[in-house]
This record gives C-alpha cells, structure tokens and sequence, in this order.
C-alpha cells in the first residue's frame, strides 16, 4: 500500500500540491473557527436540583427535602454520585451520571424520579426545579455594579431585573447569578395588639395575602357583534394595594391589612455582602461594596467568542444606565476568564514557535541546502493543520492540553521528513555522478522506499509513548486524554505528509 501511495504522489505531483494547499487553507480556517478553551471539559453529566422551603430550618430541610430527593434519585439508571448541600430554606441535589452520558437524557431521567415524590413533600416546600445546564469551567465571568450615590438596595434591583434578563438573551449564556447588595421586599410589619384585637391570626393575614394577590377571568360580554373579555385585576402594584387586602369581615365592616400593621420596601436578611477592588490614584486597591454578577456558559460554547459579545451587551447596558443612573459604574475586570485563556494559549504559541525556530537552524545547519530544508519544514504545518481538521470531526476543543501535545510534537514531526529528504537528496547527489544516471523522479521512488519501513515503524513506536495515558480514569483521564490525543494524531498526520 504504501508503494502505491508513493508512485501515486510521484506520478501526480501537481494534484498532491494542489491536495496541500487545499489542506493549508481548509486548516487555517478550521482552526480560526473552532471553540477554544483553558482546559477540556472536566465535568461529568451533572443535574442539579433546587428546592426551596421557605421557613424551615436546616435540620428540617434535610430530613423532609434533602433525603427524600436523594432516595428518588439514587436508583436512577447511570447515576455514580449524589451529593447536596443543605441551609436554611433551600436544598441543593447534585446527580452525577456516567462519562457519556447525554445531559438531557440525564435530566429527564431526573425529572421521572421527582414527580413520585413531589406530593409527599411538605406544604411550605416548592416543587423541585432543575438548574440550568452549565459545566465546572462555565464561569466565565464576573462583573460588579458600584454607585457612590445609589443604596445597594437600587443596586440589586437593577441587577435582578434589567441587567439579568439582558444578559440572558445573550447566545450562549447558561446563568446569570447577582450576588451580595440588598434583595427588595415589601413587608407586612403587624401590630400584635391590633391582631390581638380583632381576634385574627398570622396565618389568616399571609393565607389572605396569598389568595388576593391574582388576577382572575370572569368569562366574556358580547354586545352585538363585539366579544370583551371580563377580568377581575387583584394583583397588588403598590404598598396601598396590599394594604387595602380584606383578612376578614367583622358586623359588615372589612378588616384590611393596613389596620392590622403597615407595609414597607424593605430588605430580605442577608447572609452576605459583595465587594469590589479597583485601583485609586496611586494605584493603591480600593474595596466598594456593591452588586457581583457571576456569568455561566453553557457547555461547549466558545468562551473567547461569548466574551466579546457580553462585552458589547454590558457596553450597551452602561450607556442606557448612565442615562438614569450616571454614578452606577461596571467593572468588567474582576474575573475573566478570556484572560486566562488568551495567556496560556500565548504561552504555548510561543513554545511551538521556538521550537519551530531551532527546527529551522538545526536543520540548515546539519542540511546546509534551502531547498531540502524547506521541504522537510512544510511537515510542520500540514501536520497540525491535519490535527486540527480532525479535532472540528470528533469534536475536540482547542486548549492548553491539546496545543501542549503539539508543543510536545513540535520537533518530532519533521523527523520522518528529514530521514526520507536527507536520504533522496543524497541518492540524487549521487546519481548525478554516475556515468549513466537514472530517471530523477526514478531515483526518488526508490530512495524513500528504501527507508519507508524504517520510518514506519520508528513512527509507530513513538506513538506507544502516549499510550498510558489513555489507561487513566476519571478527572485524570480526562484531563490528559487530549493532549495524548493530539500528539498521537500529529505523529500520525505527519508519517501521511
């Protein structure tokens, strides 16, 4: 086989040119497109579920959410770790599956399990909620909302409700989560000598709370050829709508809310708080309190890519912002992880170029021709861009790993190049001394022949050095699987070229 493919390449010399330069421009673009990333996708199929328990403590949740969701949950087909995380009012499941397995097949396995128990869990408690798919390298990036006038409470707000919903119509964000500042409540502060006057409980207020605050349909009016929906509007707007709420009528006379206590804006309890550094005058670190904004993606999504467009939104939103809130700043430089990204790419771009570079002077050194030497170099090239092609098929990322198993590769891929060049340069060198000499393209036939098995099997022996790495389970695996991947792939690539 390999006899033919060289008579092959030698009898159509200029369709294997044209072949390359094809390769060249095909892996060149490939290579601009695909997604890159800080390392290769570490997180097994993961499912997160979240409950909510509003007024019940820890030991509660645990022992009324937690336990009866991990129960569901354990059997499942394909499930190798539960985990979860209990606190006041709320439960967090997580629900590991096999490497491999697809993550909506994994949800929906999820969601199965959670609809036996839904019914036996307690009153006060939500249905369970499934978080959106993300992996453990999707946060990608941080930003902070500081004001020198405005409360954390406005802070939080417009974090929540303007600046959330816009970042999630972004195309490939999976979350978008604030933290720290102030969460806005209205509050209903009762008087318990006004309750206890009126004989009216707590539950009877919350319970009449709960049930006004809704609009409902009262069917529809027809007048001639006209039809108007009917609606009764019940859901509160202000302050003054919650306390004009009826709890209960006594000798024909409403008791509303607002005789039993008053309603304020105020703010949730808080557990925390959220800061930002940045630099003064002198370069020292100022901390401000404010509002931190953690931006997931959502797997697979080019983090390079994504990043310039939720640059351009939170462009966009701080000059809408501005327009009403002209002290609110954003600060897009807490964490980023396109920095990351662009640092360790930078680092091994500048490994494979000086090892290109030494490739370069060793080889017109030991060679001292131009033409042989730049011959053997193009193997550079086309190799990775091979390796790159591949890689867009069985969609691999470009990371750190896999451009270190390039690194890696850098100066072994010219190796077989320079056995088969070197040998032919010096079978021509000798032909031209002979009285009679040989058909040139004949002399180069059976020069790299002469050597093909050789090379072959050094080649092959060079790829067995990878080969354990294939042998590591778990996170390890994982993690180095794809940089032994891509220095298999362009020793491979490079016997080819």
């Amino acid at each position: 086989m390999l006899d033919r493919m060289i008579r092959w390449s030698i009898d159509n010399r200029f369709l294997v040119l044209v072949a390359a330069g094809l390769l060249l421009v095909a892996g060149t673009l490939t290579a601009v497109r695909m997604p890159v990333d800080v390392f290769p996708d570490l997180t097994a199929p993961t499912v997160t579920v979240l409950t909510e328990a509003h007024g019940m403590a820890p030991e509660e949740v645990e022992t009324l959410v937690t336990f009866p969701i991990e129960t569901a949950v354990n059997g499942a087909t394909g499930v190798r770790r539960v985990r979860s995380a209990t606190s006041q009012g709320i439960s967090i499941v997580w629900v590991e599956f096999d490497w491999g397995t697809d993550i909506y097949r994994a949800r929906q396995t999820v969601n199965e399990r959670l609809t036996s128990i839904v019914g036996s869990l307690p009153d006060q408690v939500e249905s369970p909620k499934l978080a959106p798919v993300s992996s453990i390298m999707g946060e990608i990036l941080f930003v902070s909302l500081t004001s020198d006038r405005h409360s954390q409470l406005d802070l939080r707000t417009l974090a929540t409700t303007d600046i959330r919903r816009r970042l999630l119509s972004v195309a490939g964000v999976s979350q978008v989560t604030p933290i720290g500042g102030e969460q806005k409540q209205y509050q209903v502060v009762l008087s318990p000598n006004r309750l206890r006057a009126y004989q009216i409980t707590i539950e009877q207020v919350a319970e009449a709370l709960r049930e006004t605050n809704e609009n409902v349909s009262a069917g529809f009016l027809v007048q001639g050829g006209q039809e108007s929906i009917i609606q009764g509007i019940g859901r509160v707007v202000t302050t003054e709508d919650i306390g004009d709420t009826v709890v209960t009528v006594r000798k024909s006379r409403p008791i509303k809310v607002s005789d039993l206590g008053v309603v304020v804006v105020g703010t949730a309890i808080k557990r925390g708080t959220g800061s930002a550094s940045r630099r003064g005058p002198n370069w020292e670190p100022i901390i401000e309190p404010g509002v931190i904004i953690a931006i997931q993606k959502q797997p697979g999504a080019d983090t390079l890519t994504l990043d310039v467009r939720i640059e351009k939104t939170l462009d966009s939103i701080q000059a809408e912002i501005h327009k009403k809130y002209p002290d609110v700043v954003i600060q897009k430089e807490i964490f980023k992880q396109a920095d990351f990204i662009e640092a360790a790419i930078a680092n091994v771009e500048e490994a494979i170029r000086d090892g290109a570079i030494w490739v370069i002077v060793v080889l017109f050194i030991f060679l001292w021709n131009f033409r042989t030497s730049v011959i053997t170099l193009t193997a550079i090239p086309l190799s990775i861009l091979l390796t790159v092609i591949v890689f867009h098929y069985w969609g691999i990322t470009i990371n750190t790993m896999t451009l270190g198993g390039l690194a890696i590769a850098i100066g072994a891929l010219v190796d077989d190049s320079i056995v088969d060049i070197e040998n032919i340069y010096r079978r021509l060198k000798e032909n031209k001394h002979k009285p009679h000499p040989d058909h040139p393209l004949r002399v180069v036939y059976h020069a790299s022949m002469e050597i093909r098995n050789s090379i072959v099997y050094a080649t092959l022996i060079v790829v067995l050095i990878v080969f354990p790495l294939f042998s590591m389970a778990g996170l390890e695996g994982r993690m180095f699987a794809p940089m032994g991947i891509s220095y298999l792939l362009t020793m491979l690539m490079s016997l080819l070229v």
